[in-house]
């Protein structure tokens, strides 16, 4: 079974700091919503729900939000506080022993099936779930991810809702509207369509058959339809990982050369740290807090594992002129390791040695490539059916094994 635990509203429940300040807010009739970055795209964030009553919708564009709802409250934009709040969100339920597959900022899925010896039940291993991550949480549990984020959307707050037989699931998926698709992003832009075409339920949609919607609408289709017969692919839950992180005032820096220094400094400071263990850097993060208020953030993929402080401040330099306003603090963090600093090689090697040393090669720039694109970007072609008349039947493209 799938546990999957939707924190409604994460985004601007993060930047307004907690709860309370939201429901007083919302108490004294005021609407909320993130505002949009500056230098980004002006659209609002995460609404609250009585901006939600007035018209307003996340990713709106702002003059369209405020011509509908001209008392609406905007509040600065912190992505670096939404994502340092959603990891503990995460590690709490790790701390479960829970295998945490992180979808967006407030949704998660894991798997209840190896925590039941854990914990005894499945209605313990939901509750063990609830107190870890201490905030209002919706959860549902189904037999697949589709499953279960529905059964969260549907759950109360305090009640789960679990569907536990597969058959019984289906059914129930069968009468919810087809509006669920646009949970998913790979189906999101098939709601539209379809409701224009008059299909108003799940029921419906799988009555069109996969041959009809794969189709009119290619791969998107299909898989539409594989969710509204309650199927879904496997979970991937992430790779537990280290994370140093080395943050400064700037002072007057904020912005200019005199900035630069200041990374200079965080480059120098990070890779001294001796939780590093002479490992490379594959990723890292750049942040700052403005001195107006919010936070910026860039993850930056190197195009090869780096130790060197030269071309790793000279890599990151380049990020500083998207800083959108001047900064109060900078951060710097490693997001994702390379394999230690390589060393010296002797000049006469064996057949077998040269071997082994091109084939880490190859790996290590599948990894970089995933770390770049993500984890299906590195594909190998493999022969199904050579004599197919069909092309696609004749090869099909798998990952890379790790």
């Amino acid at each position: 079974m799938v546990v999957c635990a939707h924190l409604p509203r994460f985004e601007l429940l993060a930047v307004a700091g907690d709860r309370s300040t939201v429901s007083r807010q919302t108490l004294a009739g005021r609407a909320l919503a993130v505002a949009p970055l500056p230098g980004g795209e002006q659209r609002v964030g995460e609404v609250s729900g009585a901006a939600e009553a007035r018209g307003v919708k996340r990713g709106m564009a702002l003059g369209e939000a405020l011509a509908r709802c001209p008392e609406l409250l905007l509040v600065p934009g912190n992505p670096v506080m939404v994502e340092r709040v959603w990891q503990d969100a995460l590690e709490a339920l790790e701390s479960i022993g829970a295998a945490v597959e992180p979808a967006a900022p407030g949704l998660a899925y894991f798997h209840a099936g190896p925590l039941r010896g854990l914990h005894g039940s499945l209605g313990e291993t939901v509750a063990q779930a609830r107190r870890a991550l201490a905030r209002p949480a919706r959860i549902g549990v189904g037999p697949t991810r589709f499953c279960s984020l529905a059964a969260a959307g549907a759950a109360r707050s305090r009640r789960p809702l679990v569907l536990e037989d597969p058959p019984a699931a289906r059914r129930w998926l069968a009468s919810r509207p087809v509006s669920l698709l646009g949970l998913r992003a790979q189906t999101a832009g098939l709601v539209q369509p379809l409701t224009r075409l008059g299909v108003r339920t799940l029921g419906e949609l799988e009555r069109l058959g996969p041959a009809a919607l794969a189709d009119r609408f290619g791969a998107p289709g299909a898989l539409a339809h594989r969710l509204a017969r309650g199927e879904d692919d496997p979970l991937r839950p992430r790779q537990a990982g280290e994370r140093l992180e080395e943050s400064m005032e700037v002072g007057d820096a904020g912005s200019g050369l005199a900035l630069k220094r200041v990374l200079g400094v965080l480059v120098n400071r990070l890779l001294a740290r001796p939780e590093r263990r002479g490992r490379t850097l594959r990723a890292v993060e750049l942040s700052a807090h403005m001195v107006a208020g919010g936070s910026w953030r860039e993850r930056v993929v190197f195009r090869q594992a780096l130790s060197d402080t030269e071309r790793i401040w000279l890599a990151l330099s380049l990020r500083l002129l998207n800083l959108p306003a001047p900064a109060h603090s900078l951060g710097l963090a490693v997001e994702r390791f390379g394999p230690p600093a390589s060393e010296q090689r002797g000049l006469f090697e064996r057949e077998e040695a040269r071997s082994a040393a091109r084939a880490a090669r190859l790996r290590e720039a599948i990894a970089q490539v995933r770390a770049v694109a993500g984890r299906d970007a590195a594909l190998r072609a493999v022969c199904v059916d050579p004599d197919s008349r069909v092309p696609e039947r004749r090869v099909v493209l798998t990952p890379i094994g790790d």
